[in-house]
């Protein structure tokens, strides 16, 4: 069973994570050829002041 973990600063709508998945999923089952069901993502959103980049904490975007 394929697993993926994403790590987002920041958060995304319920229905930008939705498209994201099926997109992730579709590719990994035709590259695996595993049934898409059988694909769990995981979606992570973190802070932006909880993730550094070159030593500085990130800004949250305006």
């Amino acid at each position: 069973m394929p697993y993926v973990s994403i790590r987002l600063a920041g958060k995304l709508s319920r229905e930008q994570k939705e498209k994201m998945c099926a997109g992730v999923t579709r590719v990994i089952a035709e590259v695996t050829q595993k049934p898409e069901d059988s694909i769990l993502i995981f979606v992570d959103e973190e802070q932006h002041d909880n993730i550094a980049q070159g030593g500085k904490l990130l800004e949250k975007p305006l």
